[in-house]
């Protein structure tokens, strides 16, 4: 069975300018953490498949799900 997906919306800003990037992650991953720098930081799944420049992170939010 495939395991429903989650939009989350990535906020990064480089030398002043802002831009945004949507991932896509397993809606089980999402409810293993509390917050989501921990499932961007932590979670195999994810960061097999995404990298996340955490320095330049300013937020993440849920955006949407299958």
């Amino acid at each position: 069975m495939t395991d429903s997906a989650v939009t989350i919306r990535l906020l990064f800003v480089d030398e002043g300018a802002y831009h945004h990037e949507e991932i896509q992650v397993p809606q089980g991953s999402l409810e293993k953490y509390e917050r989501l720098i921990d499932l961007l930081q932590e979670e195999p799944e994810v960061l097999q498949t995404t990298y996340v420049d955490l320095e330049r992170l300013c937020a993440a939010h849920v955006i949407g799900g299958d």
